[in-house]
């Protein structure tokens, strides 16, 4: 079924070409989820992101952010300065989308407990 573009410009996340399951992925990954969180409490340098969010690489966390950057869902900007100062924030798209994977997170973070008891 070829049904990624209707007419109101809505997108069909089940089709296999349809762009939105690239954002999809990039929002819901190990890091893009983590990323979101911690911007949605406002604008972060690299070293803040990194330092907040335990584990990731440098690596991982610039190939995220260059993702969300292209998804439009952030903000890079960088200031002509020695050493180089980036900061990093949601566009408008980010904070919507932000805001309901934070619900999610916070729906995860408040059943914890009985979801790894369920698990046996």
């Amino acid at each position: 079924m070829e049904k990624f573009s209707d007419l109101a410009g809505r997108g069909y996340v089940l089709a296999a070409n349809c762009p939105s399951r690239q954002i999809l992925q990039h929002l819901t990954n190990r890091w893009g989820v983590l990323v979101m969180i911690v911007l949605m409490k406002g604008t972060r340098r690299f070293s803040e992101i990194r330092k907040e969010i335990e584990g990731v690489s440098e690596r991982m966390l610039t190939q995220t952010l260059q993702q969300l950057e292209q998804d439009g869902m952030l903000i890079r900007k960088s200031y002509n300065t020695v050493p180089p100062h980036v900061e990093y924030s949601l566009t408008d798209y980010g904070k919507e989308a932000g805001t309901k994977l934070a619900d999610l997170v916070d729906w995860l973070e408040e059943n914890l407990t009985g979801i790894l008891r369920s698990k046996g």
